[in-house]
């Protein structure tokens, strides 16, 4: 596929795991090498279209402010495959334990076939819960799809609630919809919360309110709105690629800021 093909696909796709997403643009970008200001367009063009993928704006800041960066690219690809979250996650969750998880999170749903001791309540989010239920019976995880209504009474039984993060900033993290309500009831149940964020993920400051204003800030009302903010202060752990945290040592960004990639594009 031609390089401009690459990012259209990844500027126009929906739902989709956000590592191939920034694979694909990565190994598309790295074609300007020899062009930074069309490498900066290009880049900011992807981030007007899809701000809510933390690793898009990793990979972008990282290609930019390189000297090689079709070097960068291959680096930064190799950095999202060895990426060892959902090892860590699986590694870290209790034996025998109940977990309960929310629509279709790609780094748990993968982590959680590691261990065949688990007994998971996916909680359904636009008709997403049969599928991940499928998706795990079929690795020999017992699995079962929970109305939300029944999300109290679930996490009352349940040892740990996963969230995970498409992007995280210095004090809250940008979810699908449907966790904030799950943070707050297992708050409220005293169900230990975490979060989980892979590579790339944990944004500084200045990119995590042009992340906030691109998704949430577009006079859509809330209720519709595609992603949910999940305060920190909700948060018990975070599971990265460095094993369990605590929110206060998860805190230090994935990366520096390009400030040139603040601007948006039509």
């Amino acid at each position: 596929m031609h390089p401009i093909e690459q990012l259209r696909y990844v500027a126009r796709a929906s739902g989709a795991d956000a590592g191939l997403l920034v694979q694909e643009a990565a190994s598309a970008l790295g074609v300007f090498r020899h062009d930074p200001p069309a490498l900066v367009t290009a880049a900011r063009r992807l981030l007007t279209r899809q701000p809510a993928v933390g690793p898009l704006w990793w990979m972008c800041t990282r290609l930019t402010m390189s000297d090689d960066p079709w070097a960068e690219a291959r680096a930064v690809i190799e950095e999202l495959q060895n990426d060892g979250t959902d090892r860590e996650l699986a590694h870290s969750l209790p034996d025998g334990a109940t977990v309960v998880v929310c629509g279709w999170p790609d780094i748990i749903v993968s982590a959680l076939p590691r261990r065949g001791d688990l007994f998971v309540l996916v909680v359904d989010v636009d008709g997403q819960g049969a599928s991940v239920v499928r998706r795990l019976d079929r690795s020999d995880v017992e699995a079962e799809e929970i109305d939300a209504a029944h999300l109290a009474g679930a996490l009352q039984e349940a040892d740990v609630a996963l969230i995970e993060a498409a992007a995280t900033g210095p004090a809250a993290a940008l979810t699908d919809v449907g966790n904030l309500t799950l943070a707050a009831t297992a708050r409220a149940t005293s169900t230990p919360t975490w979060l989980v964020t892979g590579v790339g993920r944990r944004v500084p400051e200045q990119y995590w309110r042009a992340i906030v204003e691109r998704t949430l800030g577009r006079d859509v009302p809330a209720w519709v709105a595609p992603f949910e903010v999940v305060a920190l202060g909700l948060i018990d752990r975070v599971a990265t690629g460095d094993g369990l945290l605590l929110p206060a040592e998860a805190a230090e960004a994935d990366m520096a800021v390009a400030s040139e990639l603040l601007r948006e594009l039509a």
